[in-house]
């Protein structure tokens, strides 16, 4: 008897589940093809002929390069133009558009909040109230903590004339002898100091005030005039805010495209504006740190730039820096030279912001105007130093040189030279650039604090990044020069800005200011 055929009631190897689940939802699995030896044999040698024939056609005709479909890069033009004229908030605010800037009100501008402390809080509430979140870079002081009137300040230039008085390396007059002496015994005793104690050393700040429903005008001309800050009211007369040039010239730059008065300067390059000063006093990278602080001290200067041998701009230092010394542990920066300064200033930026730093500081006389501003707003720095193109310097490390008897007075090669004389912010002359760097000045007539001895080797300039990318030092310009050319261009009238840093100045100690002026001609760089 035959057996039955079994092909029928048996399922191939693999397809019992899917027949037993197409047969649960009502669908009949279909039978795979079979495929002869003869078949398969067929498709493989038709399938290896075929890709030996496409291996062979992209061998004769390659395909495109992904090059060919990427967007083309900046040109260097482009990329210039982009660095001439960075860009700005082209979308007109409803609160501005179509009024007249100087009708603004100054309470329209969210003046900084004012910080306080009393004539009797210790220099070191004060410091901590200075360095600690503090936009407006200034204390106001009062006589009392019911009080809303301010007496005097405490910034940081006030901040570097008492450190230098601790440790000695300031040089008073005969009539503040006394004063500096006890003054540096007290601190080194650890004894407290009040803000009362060092009014006397303080460099006098004029202190305007205006009410917060004056007007933009004032402020402006104010401000080109050589005021650093105004102190705003409110209607009880009480202080309640400090408006700064910083902030004043952040708020034009985010708001120009309202103010076509402006706007349209902004495209115009330094040459031919014609503004700033090209008389500066500068710092050998090789100096002490300390001469840099005495410098700015003496002299009523907030920064000054550092340069190499070859008048190049390695670095800047200002007095918002006198915040890196503040401990007894960084004493020792004092006698470093500026140029390892400037590599701890950098080395802080970095760590705080996670990342290397290296702030540009400089500008030359065919940047754009928007330009400048751009970088002073995003540097929150008071100047841009103007260079030429860069000079040779030299790549191994820098060695100090012999001090002269009389600082050095370099004539610096005019960039717009061929325009005949330069035009200050006041609208006279000024002389051919001249950069000034004083001889050493860290001798001391008061009570020094013994410094330690540094534990560190000089950094050379040539070795951070961006050193070599800067140029010779010609010129500087500050937000007193920038806000002056906004004032006169808008119809004001604005008072010549050296009548303030004279003011400024002589609130200073005059240490080396006959030194300075035995090498220099109508030299005056304060702002």
């Amino acid at each position: 008897m035959d057996q039955p055929d079994d092909s029928s009631a048996k399922s191939l190897p693999g397809t019992t589940n899917a027949n037993s689940s197409g047969s649960s939802l009502g669908v009949t699995a279909p039978s795979p093809p079979e495929l002869s030896n003869s078949q398969s044999s067929q498709h493989k040698s038709a399938h290896v002929g075929s890709h030996r024939q496409s291996f062979a056609e992209n061998q004769r005709h390659p395909p495109p390069s992904p090059r060919s479909q990427r967007h083309p890069s900046f040109t260097q033009q482009a990329i210039q133009e982009l660095l001439n004229h960075p860009p700005t908030n082209r979308h007109p605010n409803p609160r501005f558009v179509g009024r007249d800037w100087r009708d603004i009100s100054l309470g329209e501008l969210a003046p900084d909040e004012a910080r306080w402390a009393e004539l009797d809080t210790s220099i070191e509430d004060a410091t901590m109230a200075l360095l600690k979140g503090n936009p407006s870079n200034v204390v106001l002081v009062r006589e009392s903590s019911e009080s809303k009137t301010a007496i005097s300040t405490f910034d940081h230039n006030d901040l570097n004339a008492y450190l230098l008085v601790v440790v000695g390396l300031a040089k008073p007059d005969e009539e503040h002898v006394q004063l500096y002496d006890e003054i540096a015994k007290k601190a080194q005793a650890q004894t407290a100091i009040t803000l009362l104690e060092i009014q006397r050393i303080c460099r006098k700040e004029e202190l305007v005030t205006l009410s917060a429903e004056s007007t933009l005008d004032k402020a402006m001309e104010a401000f080109g005039s050589g005021i650093h800050r105004l102190l705003v009211t409110n209607q009880a007369g009480e202080v309640a805010g400090v408006l700064s040039q910083l902030r004043l010239l952040e708020f034009f730059w985010n708001e120009a495209v309202n103010f076509p008065v402006i706007d349209r300067l902004y495209g115009s390059l330094l040459r031919d504006l014609q503004i700033g000063t090209q008389q500066i006093i500068a710092i050998n990278a090789d100096a002490p740190l300390a001469d840099a602080l005495l410098l700015m001290s003496n002299e009523g200067l907030t920064s000054v730039a550092v340069v190499d041998h070859g008048l190049n701009v390695v670095g800047n230092i200002s007095t918002a820096d006198v915040r890196l010394l503040t401990s007894a542990a960084s004493l020792p920066l004092l006698k470093s030279s500026c140029m390892h300064f400037v590599s701890v200033i950098l080395t802080e930026r970095g760590v705080e912001r996670g990342r290397d730093s290296f702030p540009v500081f400089y500008v030359n006389p065919y940047s754009t105007l928007a330009h400048t501003v751009a970088k002073l707003v995003a540097t929150n720095s008071h100047r841009m130093w103007v260079v030429e193109s860069a000079s040779p310097s030299p790549s191994a490390p820098t060695t100090p040189l012999l001090q002269p008897s009389h600082p050095v007075v370099t004539p610096a090669a005019a960039p717009m030279a061929s325009s005949g004389s330069v035009v200050g912010a006041g609208g006279t002359p000024t002389p051919p650039p001249t950069v000034v760097i004083p001889s050493s000045t860290s001798a001391t007539s008061v009570t020094q604090a013994p410094l330690p001895s540094p534990g560190f080797v000089s950094v050379p300039s040539s070795s951070l990044p961006g050193s070599g990318i800067s140029g010779r030092l010609t010129g500087v310009v500050s937000l007193t020069d920038v806000l002056n050319l906004f004032a006169r261009s808008s119809g004001l009238h604005p008072s010549d800005p050296s009548e303030q840093r004279a003011r400024r100045r002589r609130s200073s100690s005059s240490s080396v200011r006959p030194t300075i002026e035995g090498g220099r001609a109508s030299l005056d760089v304060r702002r």
